[in-house]
């Protein structure tokens, strides 16, 4: 490997990168060729020093290197390959695991404080690319899902200060991130329910408010939409929205997919009326299990009258109230016996496992506790590479430095 980054320091040194003694600078003056200099950094064959030539701006102190634009090492350190394969550590395992991943892996000595500060940097590129690039892809099935949910991450305390939470005093210790998961399902088990398709699933998720402002459209509702039109969900012959029944996800449902078919998560649905049997006869309590199998029956079934009817016996109860009433909200979203007949998804599943594949298995762990801006760069750099999208934005950055270097 040595005489392999020898050969490509000698290779890269003996070609020309002098421009001429002067360059025009951004700010209207002239970049002066101020000799070369050196600067080692680290590729995937070990360390290569490299001899630059280097131009500076003495009216507004610019410098630039034509040879470290060229082949992307400006402010770094690290090749296009060691960034690469560091960001994708980071963005399975911890730091320190990556940095430790790197060295036995591939015998590449980055800190656990440089694998950081990369990824999270590489993550920023990304969601910078998530926000502009929305090619659509045409549809190659007749119903595309989507589903969005939230999940909470520990949050440095020095970023909740003054926010309310769900702890005894009413602070908080997370902030939520919002994922949207889009996918298909046209393959059937043994039983004949619907299965999501292998490699269908994509992802987009990050720290942001659902809630639309004065001026504009909620940011994750645009998220939202960009993911959907990614996946060409507007043009796919059925479009099944799938949801825990929250108000703010039918509300962006009637509001960006009118038309939709949308669903609520049945295993949810049954985990409010099994919570509401618990308020009722109490934690533990067989009648009460029974009573909670008999209406999930109902639920399954279709025989929503029957079980709003059950709830209203004990309408004295907090629990059955809020149940009695989400049931009556949401009984249009509700129509199973209908769903599975047309051959839906009734299950949020891919959604739930979502939010622990592409959130909580990495910036869920013990001790973890992230800034915002840190999460979100993770975030977003988890999630392309679990929707099988890193290599097209690496082709994407590439072509960004090419064509930054012939108008340069």
């Amino acid at each position: 490997m040595r005489i392999a980054a020898k050969a490509v320091e000698r290779k890269l040194n003996e070609t020309p990168d002098y421009e001429g003694p002067l360059l025009s600078c951004s700010c209207g003056g002239h970049m002066r060729y101020e000799g070369r200099r050196p600067k080692t950094f680290t590729t995937v064959l070990g360390e290569i020093t490299l001899m630059r030539a280097y131009y500076h701006c003495e009216a507004c102190k610019k410098s630039f290197i034509p040879r470290d634009r060229a082949l992307l090492i400006e402010h770094t350190s690290l090749s296009p390959g060691v960034v690469r394969m560091t960001g994708f550590s980071a963005a399975m395992v911890s730091f320190e695991e990556g940095s430790l991943l790197l060295s036995e892996l591939a015998g590449v000595k980055v800190s656990a404080r440089q694998v950081e500060r990369t990824a999270e940097a590489l993550g920023r590129q990304i969601a910078c690319d998530e926000l502009t690039y929305v090619e659509p892809d045409e549809p190659v099935v007749p119903t595309l899902y989507l589903g969005v949910d939230g999940t909470g991450i520990p949050i440095r305390q020095s970023e909740l200060l003054g926010r309310k939470g769900k702890q005894a005093d009413g602070s908080a210790k997370t902030r939520e991130v919002k994922l949207c998961t889009v996918w298909s399902a046209e393959r059937r088990d043994k039983e004949g329910r619907p299965v999501r398709d292998r490699g269908s699933v994509t992802y987009s998720a990050a720290i942001e408010s659902a809630a639309s402002g004065p001026a504009d459209d909620a940011p994750f509702a645009q998220r939202v939409i960009r993911e959907a039109t990614r996946r060409g969900f507007d043009t796919a012959q059925r479009r099944v929205v799938l949801g825990d029944g929250a108000r703010w996800i039918w509300n962006l449902s009637n509001e960006y997919f009118p038309g939709s078919i949308e669903i609520v998560d049945r295993f949810h649905a049954k985990e409010r009326i099994s919570d509401a049997a618990k308020a009722i006869y109490g934690s533990g309590s067989e009648l009460g299990a029974q009573w909670a199998k008999e209406r999930h029956d109902e639920l399954d079934e279709g025989h929503l009258d029957d079980l709003i009817h059950a709830l209203d016996v004990h309408a004295s109860n907090c629990e059955a109230r809020k149940c009695r009433n989400y049931i009556i909200e949401n009984r249009s979203r509700m129509r199973y016996p209908e769903f599975h007949a047309q051959g839906l998804c009734t299950s949020t599943g891919v959604i739930e496992a979502g939010c622990k594949l592409a959130v909580g298995t990495r910036l869920k762990r013990a001790g973890m506790h992230w800034s915002v801006k840190g999460a979100d760069a993770i975030i977003a750099l988890r999630c392309t590479i679990l929707s099988g999208r890193l290599e097209d934005f690496w082709e994407r950055r590439a072509g960004a430095a090419k064509t930054l270097n012939s108008n340069k």
